[in-house]
């Protein structure tokens, strides 16, 4: 009996190290606002994970295993149930849940073929590949009944639902540059929301739904257009130099809410509505390395806020519906260099 109780403390007391020892690898000094962080995937390159309406569920890209480039899952938020929702066929991205959880939304290449487009030019910089085949498709929660959304010739994808579950906001090319447009969630009633020479994507709904906040890159200087357009004839941009900007749900009084001359993206409302929680790598001494961090900032500017300190990528923040929790991507605990994760923790306010 007692030869078990001296068993059982020790059983304890190592339990007790290795949570701490895991507690400490995944929280960084500084990150008050962060709280019983969790790591949900192991391996890969996961990302962009977003809540159902419920908060019971996440849905993400994913490059793992034999995959060789980004596919959509779905996993319960302790990481448990994880499935692929898409075909495997061509590059996914920015998937989300519709209202009431029982559709999905993402973008895909798959009607362009079943193979992977080829990564972009890295030679060129550090760039993002604009895809042209890339269109907006729904499905059901479990990945059947794929229905295509847009039809237009180049880029469509960036898409997320408004949280009345009416409206979709999407980055598009169909009228030659990178805009946001609005349509119903069947694809009908297409209107344009930006217009200004640039970049406008990554948009998400206000939690009240009557504003969106999205990032943005408009050059000014004669050299950085002739640049900007240059690369977009190459279906390229460059995520250089984006801020994050609001605007009414229905496109108008746009204004810029960052100006950190970074690369600010990601952006999304806290539950009140009343800040912004992007990433950035602003807080980053060198520029040119991987270095992001997830910042929180008030809608009119003031007021920035770092949450992240790991020396390395923290992005694609998100709150869940009851405001209690964030989900967001690391590098942190990375088996191997490259790989990237989804992480949850508890929000404090």
């Amino acid at each position: 009996m007692i030869q078990n109780m001296k068993y059982l403390s020790l059983l304890f007391v190592l339990t007790l190290c290795v949570n701490t020892f895991g507690q400490k690898n995944l929280q960084v000094e500084g990150e008050k606002r962060l709280k019983n962080i969790k790591q949900l995937t192991t391996g890969g390159e996961n990302a962009e994970a977003y809540f159902s309406p419920d908060g019971k569920q996440l849905i993400f890209q994913s490059k793992r295993g034999d995959l060789k480039c980004d596919q959509i899952f779905t996993m319960n938020i302790d990481g448990s149930n994880t499935k692929m929702v898409s075909n495997g066929e061509g590059r996914t991205t920015c998937s989300y849940f519709f209202k009431g959880g029982k559709k999905i939304l993402y973008g895909s290449t798959h009607l362009g073929g079943k193979e992977c487009p080829p990564n972009p030019d890295y030679s060129k910089g550090y760039v993002w590949a604009i895809y042209p085949n890339y269109d907006i498709f729904t499905a059901d929660a479990d990945g059947k009944n794929i229905k295509q959304l847009t039809k237009t010739n180049g880029y469509d994808a960036e898409a997320t639902v408004s949280p009345d579950g009416k409206k979709i906001i999407f980055t598009s090319m169909r009228d030659g540059d990178l805009d946001l447009y609005s349509m119903d969630i069947n694809g009908k009633n297409v209107k344009r929301l930006t217009d200004k020479l640039g970049y406008d994507g990554g948009a998400f709904f206000s939690p009240d739904g009557k504003q969106i906040v999205y990032r943005a890159y408009h050059p000014i200087e004669e050299q950085d257009i002739m640049r900007y357009k240059q690369r977009l004839g190459e279906n390229l941009i460059e995520p250089n130099n984006f801020e994050v900007w609001v605007m009414n749900a229905d496109g108008s009084n746009k204004r810029q809410v960052t100006k950190l001359s970074s690369a600010s993206f990601a952006p999304f409302f806290t539950p009140d509505g009343k800040k912004i929680i992007f990433c950035t790598n602003y807080f980053a001494t060198d520029k040119t390395k991987r270095n992001f961090d997830l910042a929180l900032i008030n809608v009119d500017g003031t007021g920035l806020e770092r949450v992240t300190f790991y020396e390395s990528f923290d992005g694609f923040p998100m709150f869940s519906p009851d405001g209690k929790k964030l989900v967001f991507a690391s590098n942190r605990n990375a088996a191997k260099t490259g790989d990237t994760n989804v992480f949850i923790a508890d929000w404090v306010e």
